[in-house]
């Protein structure tokens, strides 16, 4: 039997149902078991309670609940190691599975936030920016996650600060739920490709999934004069257009819809897309950046390609082979499609990545390390046959 105490329900009362509406901008549903928490609950029993599925709603201090939350992820941190695979696709799937696990316990610790945007526990900061910012106006109290709220508070300072991109002389500025240019080797890569013949005399590109908008506004500094974007993200679809007016180049950025291709506008000398790198499905918004399932914005691109290029014209495709080398895509599907597409290739260019993960030993996972190590990224500059 285990000797973690466990909290009673006079202390800790069980909660029939949440005291407000639950709030979760990732679609978490809305935990069945919940008790009332402060700081008499130890930090062991709060993560078996949380690994157990139950909530924790807190009612002690803010600082208090900073506390459990990092004490719960220490304790997470201590479960022992799995055996390291060989095999890079399994090693990167147990990860994956490793942090959604993670991400679902120490979710589970929650907070109230009233309809001002105001946390009413005592001694919590003033998060109404940055709440206003990513929620938008609310019209009751609610409950939501610990760890969304950081998530949150975190994304705001990231809009205020600004993320420098060199390669635009100037800074992105990420609004919450929107991929962070953070990976700037990519950007490099566009800022250096030979622009086609077409852009001379029509110069207009379509940049698919356009996130912060950090490839279309390079697009337009490199003198492109009309840049047509589209995300399915609402949330991205205005980010780029703030990123836009932040630079002065209003007007030369236009939002063209949440399909993949912009209807009703013909065919341009380039199109630009920087798909999700990895097959999957993702379990967040900002996963839908890093996550593409069943490669279908890799495939829609390079499908709806050819009709869409004008003669000279190029899609440029950006694109890791990290995929290729966990075994998630290979070498062959990728050229493959491009051929049954009706495509050919006319050049491609490489860059190794700079990230941290790419140049930090990983103590966990060998086969991810070596994955990492070898990854490179390429624009594949991309004709009609």
């Amino acid at each position: 039997m285990s000797d973690i105490p466990r909290p009673t329900t006079a202390v800790l009362p069980i909660l029939p149902i949440l005291p407000a509406p639950w709030h979760s901008e990732n679609g978490t549903p809305a935990p069945r078991r919940l008790i009332a928490a402060d700081d008499t609950l130890r930090a062991e029993a709060a993560y078996r309670l949380a690994c157990e599925g139950t909530a924790l709603l807190w009612q002690g201090d803010y600082p208090g609940a900073l506390r459990l939350l990092h004490a719960m992820r220490r304790r997470a941190g201590r479960r022992r190691p799995r055996p390291a695979l060989a095999v890079p696709g399994e090693a990167f799937r147990q990860h994956r599975r490793e942090r959604a696990r993670l991400a679902r316990v120490l979710g589970l610790l929650l907070v109230p936030l009233d309809a001002g945007h105001r946390v009413p526990l005592h001694r919590a900061p003033d998060v109404r920016e940055a709440c206003s910012a990513a929620y938008g106006p609310l019209l009751d109290n609610r409950i939501v996650s610990l760890r969304e709220l950081l998530g949150v508070i975190g994304a705001h300072q990231w809009l205020i600060r600004g993320v420098e991109v060199p390669a635009l002389g100037g800074r992105i500025h990420p609004h919450y739920g929107v991929f962070s240019p953070v990976r700037g080797e990519y950007v490099d890569l566009v800022a250096r490709a030979p622009l086609p013949p077409a852009a001379r005399n029509h110069p207009t590109a379509y940049d698919l999934g356009t996130g912060t908008g950090v490839l279309a506004a390079l697009l337009a500094r490199r003198g492109l004069r009309r840049i047509l974007v589209t995300d399915t993200n609402p949330r991205a679809l205005a980010c780029a257009l703030d990123n836009a007016h932040r630079l002065g180049l209003t007007g030369r950025v236009e939002t063209a819809g949440s399909g993949l291709y912009p209807p009703g506008h013909g065919r341009a000398a380039l199109v630009v897309c920087n798909p999700p790198w990895l097959p999957g499905r993702p379990s967040s918004t900002l996963d839908e950046g890093v996550y593409d399932r069943d490669s279908r914005m890799l495939r829609g691109f390079l499908d709806g390609l050819a009709d869409r290029l004008l003669p000279g014209g190029e899609g440029w495709l950006i694109l890791s082979d990290l995929a290729e080398h966990l075994g998630l895509r290979s070498r062959a599907d990728l050229l493959g499609a491009v051929s049954r597409a009706g495509l050919r290739i006319t050049g491609r260019l490489d860059t190794v990545p700079r990230h941290r993960r790419a140049t930090t030993p990983d103590r966990v996972d060998p086969a991810l390390r070596a994955a990492r190590s070898a990854e490179v990224t390429s624009l594949w500059r991309l004709a009609s046959v």
